[in-house]
């Protein structure tokens, strides 16, 4: 009798599916976009190129799911959220950092994982990854650091770092700038932390935004307090 906790054996078809994916990601890798033709895939894989339309219906699924097999290898590369020993601020910077390392290392794949629209009606690691952003960012509001609301710092974040890796990855090599990706994260963290400034006061909406984060550690109010609180912390923090 198996272990409990050997892993669900794949079938044949997951298995033929999985390596496809695989394949068009290679291909994507060492010779460009242009290279993955379902031609091409099907003969690296050694199969048929009518499996490829039976398992994914037609190329542009075929790269949805490469795009999210990409997806998957940069979240399985980022550490736990809530690592209580970590300065928030700086975990957040080694997100930045491994955003910038992932998307040089892998061009083309990081090109096609943030120019694929997910497909309708299912969570994607895109999506997965945003949230761990969020948590991040969560993190150092409930740390009295942030000075902005946190949907504004999740997506300064994820537009700067993304503008940052496009921006190299189109630069030759050779003349490439490695300081643009530091400029960047010092320009944002002037704008979405508290304390970039030695003689920066606190504002009230650094005030709102620090309580606001820290409203489901508050037992003394009622859900529907925590609530109304909540909304106006809310407008003193977008004012």
């Amino acid at each position: 009798m198996g272990s409990v906790n050997e892993p669900t054996p794949r079938s044949p078809r997951d298995v033929t599916r999985a390596r496809l994916i695989e394949v068009a990601a290679e291909l994507l890798a060492t010779e460009g976009p242009d290279a993955v033709t379902t031609r091409s895939v099907a003969l690296a894989a050694g199969v048929q190129a009518p499996s490829i339309y039976r398992l994914f219906g037609d190329k542009t699924a075929l790269l949805d799911a490469v795009a999210e097999y990409g997806f998957e290898a940069y979240l399985a590369q980022k550490p736990p959220v809530d690592d209580g020993n970590t300065d928030p601020v700086v975990a957040l910077r080694a997100g930045w950092d491994l955003h910038i390392g992932f998307g040089l290392a892998n061009p083309a794949l990081f090109r096609l994982m943030n120019t694929t629209t997910p497909a309708p009606g299912r969570p994607s690691a895109a999506e997965t990854g945003g949230q761990v952003l969020s948590r991040r960012v969560l993190r150092v509001a409930r740390a009295g650091r942030l000075r902005v609301p946190e949907h504004r710092a999740v997506e300064l974040i994820r537009a700067a770092g993304t503008g940052v890796v496009f921006i190299l990855i189109d630069q030759p090599a050779a003349t490439r700038d490695e300081t643009l990706a530091d400029l960047a994260w010092n320009a944002v963290c002037t704008t979405i932390l508290t304390g970039t400034h030695p003689t920066e006061p606190t504002t009230p909406a650094a005030a709102a935004i620090t309580l606001r984060a820290a409203l489901p550690d508050l037992p003394a109010l009622s859900p529907n307090e925590r609530a109304l609180l909540g909304d106006w912390l809310h407008r003193i923090a977008d004012a």
